[in-house]
This record gives structure tokens, C-alpha cells and sequence, in this order.
């Protein structure tokens, strides 16, 4: 057999008030955003010859450039082989945590990496993501960190 749904009874509660809140919140942050417009447009409508607003300008311009790229994967390797012309193979090792015996293993990972510096086998060294130089080469060398023991 199956139960019927009660019936809602009515409460001395006041109906949740969700919908006026959102617009509420709305109408607070539609001034705001036009107060800043304004304030650009003001800006921007500065004389050319005005030098505040030559820095501001600049300023503008050097955050908007910089913060375009964004934060570019950093690794730290060694130098396996440097038999290519400006192209060296970056050995990075990692500890992983093995899950049944809860004992920390080596992992290594190869990566081809170009190479301005003039890295040499054993060298440590600093690597950073870019864009696709050749087919399997996506890595900079940044840095030399340590030099290897000759």
C-alpha cells in the first residue's frame, strides 16, 4: 500500500523572501558597476598631454600585458643527455606515495627541453612550460641551478 502526502498546514511563518533578495542584490551591484564605468571612461577621456594620465595609461597596460600569460609549470631536473644542437632531456624524479604498501616511490619523467644556456649531462636545471617548439619539444631551460662535479 502506499501513504498519501499530507497536506501542507499553514504556518505562522512568513514565506521565504529568496526572489526579492537576489534583486536586491541586483539593484545594489548595478550602481556600483555603472560608478566604475564612469570613473574609466573619465579616465580614458583625459587630454593625451596630461602625464598622470600617461602613467595611469601605463600602468594599465603593464598589468593588463603581464597578467595575460598567467602562472607557466615550473620543474626541476637533471640533465640527462645534450647530444641534440640547443636541445637537452630534462630527467624530473617525483616521490609518490604507493597506495597498498604506504611506501614512497621514485617516478621519473623525461622531458626535451630547449636549450640556449648551454646545459651539460648532470647539470641541474630549471625547466618551464611553452608553447610547441617541435614534436616532442614543449620546455624551456630557464636556469642552470648547480653545475655537475666535473
Amino acid at each position: 500500500m502506499f501513504r498519501r502526502k499530507k497536506k501542507d498546514q499553514p504556518t505562522d511563518a512568513p514565506p521565504p523572501i529568496e526572489a526579492e533578495e537576489s534583486s536586491a542584490t541586483k539593484e545594489e551591484v548595478a550602481p556600483a558597476e555603472t560608478d566604475s564605468a564612469e570613473t574609466v571612461a573619465a579616465e580614458t577621456a583625459a587630454p593625451a598631454g596630461s602625464a598622470a594620465a600617461a602613467s595611469e595609461g601605463a600602468a594599465l597596460s603593464a598589468t593588463a600585458t603581464s597578467g595575460r600569460r598567467g602562472n607557466r609549470v615550473q620543474k626541476v631536473g637533471t640533465v640527462s643527455s645534450d647530444k641534440m644542437q640547443k636541445t637537452v632531456v630534462v630527467r624530473v624524479d617525483r616521490l609518490v606515495l604507493h597506495p597498498k604498501y604506504r611506501r614512497y616511490v621514485r617516478r621519473t619523467s623525461k622531458f626535451m627541453a630547449h636549450d640556449d644556456l648551454g646545459a651539460t649531462t648532470g647539470d641541474r636545471v630549471r625547466i618551464v612550460e611553452t608553447r610547441p617548439l617541435s614534436a616532442r619539444k614543449r620546455w624551456r631551460v630557464v636556469e642552470i641551478v648547480q653545475k655537475a662535479a666535473k
